[in-house]
């Protein structure tokens, strides 16, 4: 149905709160630069109007912090435009402090936890080998 994969890679060791954060922020992303994604908004049988959600199914996978090391750098040979979410993130509190923090780091030394990304089907089993399915 679909020619493209949208997959979000969770380290996994993060805590239950972690792991929901990240997921909504990586998502957002993907979202942000693929507005296409986004169907038309729902509508229940009394006509209340609910937002618009994402027409692709979304597959979230787990990973230790060296297979989501070894996913980013495949992102990145591979010019793939990906979310990324490194662990600084969780001590700042707005965007600009998370933009600030970001820059910080480098892919050699940034301590990935999530990482989102949508491209060609198999282009995305490629890149994620490695990672399984999120229980």
């Amino acid at each position: 149905m679909f020619d493209t994969k949208i997959a979000i890679v969770l380290r996994n060791n993060l805590a239950s709160w972690q792991k929901l954060n990240v997921t909504a922020f990586l998502m957002s992303g993907i979202a942000g630069r693929n507005p296409e994604i986004i169907g038309e908004p729902y509508r229940d049988r009394a006509g209340n109007i609910y937002n618009a959600m994402s027409i692709q199914p979304i597959i979230v996978l787990s990973a230790d912090e060296a297979t989501i090391g070894a996913i980013h750098r495949r992102t990145l040979e591979r010019e793939i435009p990906s979310s990324l979410f490194i662990e600084e993130m969780f001590a700042t509190g707005h965007d600009a402090a998370n933009r600030t923090v970001f820059a910080e780091y480098a892919p050699d030394d940034a301590k990935v936890v999530g990482i989102a990304l949508r491209a060609d089907k198999k282009t995305v089993d490629k890149i994620t080998k490695g990672a399984t399915m999120h229980a």
